[in-house]
């Protein structure tokens, strides 16, 4: 398969770091240019980042790339990876839309916009049809699609097996979200060691209105979204990388611990069948003993792209409990984006 030349914009924070490292080796896609903000603009990247991505070097791809302006004049391809934060990328994406790109995005500018579809590849592939309404309502020969809010990625790889199988009616979800979530500089170091900060501004609507929308049904060139309540506390912890949900949910039919642990295990879904480059063999792990998963012990396996869980067990209250661990960098940010990006690739839905 030839290589598609990508943009990444952002590709100095956090998120793009992860892009850059993933695209910087990808057998479907090949780097063409970084954009970044104009104090960075003609430097090599190289020089310009401070490179953050545990365990590996800034790829030699990358490393000598001239920072150009995020404009679609100074970085024109078909394909581009935003990690924008959402006031930029309300501004730069519909930009490159119409230059005709399609944009991968990872900021929540225009996730819950009816006509963009908000897509998790395991999850929902056919709200891509919105590009079609999008297209034609936007008059855009390229389009925006948006992968989730990094811990709405992470729980819908569980819930979803979960629907597919049962049905899922209610869901009760306290989130423990890593520093690193909070992109850079982040919170304060001294705000949050030895502290769990028990609010985070917007998480918790974001972790409800999003599942809400994957979970939705297709209907009339619009998404309805899915019936099921969910009620989320969401927490930020001194973990460096790695979001862990305490999950408990009521499923269709009250399924014992051993048919819903059983269920997670055996799920496979599209990007298992298309063999997509950055998707796991099995994108969930399940854990026997006791004390998975772990952040420290756990959430880097398989790139980041695995989602774990653990402590399946009976719920007083709603019937089905679990503990869910997922890296918010990858899975849940510039891995899911490239997930998507797959996706349409296979599908041919980039010509």
């Amino acid at each position: 398969m030839e290589k598609l030349p990508v943009t990444v914009l952002g590709a100095t924070g956090l998120v793009g770091q992860r892009f850059v490292a993933r695209l910087a080796e990808h057998p479907w896609f090949e780097l063409a240019h970084l954009a970044a903000g104009p104090r960075s603009v003609g430097r090599s990247y190289g020089e310009a980042v401070r490179w953050s991505v545990p365990g590996r070097g800034i790829p030699a791809a990358a490393a000598g790339l001239r920072l150009v302006a995020a404009e679609p004049g100074a970085a024109p391809a078909p394909v581009v990876f935003s990690a924008l934060g959402a006031e930029r990328a309300r501004e730069v994406e519909p930009a490159f839309a119409r230059a005709g790109a399609v944009v991968f995005s990872n900021a929540s500018a225009f996730r819950l916009a009816g006509d963009v579809p908000l897509l998790v590849p395991e999850v929902n592939p056919e709200h891509a049809a919105l590009l079609r309404v999008q297209r034609a309502a936007r008059e855009w020969p390229g389009a925006i699609v948006c992968n989730p809010n990094c811990t709405t990625a992470i729980l819908a790889c569980v819930l979803a097996p979960l629907q597919q199988a049962f049905g899922v009616r209610r869901v009760l979800v306290t989130s423990l979200q890593a520093a690193s979530g909070a992109g850079a500089p982040g919170v304060p170091g001294e705000e949050l060691r030895e502290n769990v900060l028990p609010s985070i501004p917007g998480e918790e609507a974001k972790l409800a209105a999003e599942t809400l929308r994957l979970f939705g049904s297709l209907r009339d060139e619009r998404v309805q979204p899915a019936p099921l309540v969910l009620s989320a506390a969401c927490h930020r912890v001194p973990v460096v990388d790695g979001h862990t949900l305490a999950v408990s949910c009521e499923l269709a039919g009250d399924p014992p611990p051993e048919v819903v642990r059983e269920t997670l295990r055996s799920w496979r879904a599209l990007p298992q069948e298309l063999d997509l480059p950055s998707s796991p063999a099995a994108p969930l792990r399940v854990h026997d003993a006791e004390d998975r998963p772990q952040p420290r012990l756990d959430v880097d396996a398989d790139g980041g792209m695995t989602v774990h869980v653990g402590r399946i067990r009976r719920c007083p209250v709603l019937g089905a409990q679990f503990v869910v661990l997922g890296h918010n960098l990858e899975r849940g940010a510039a891995g899911g984006s490239l997930s998507n990006a797959e996706l349409f690739r296979a599908r041919g839905w980039l010509g």
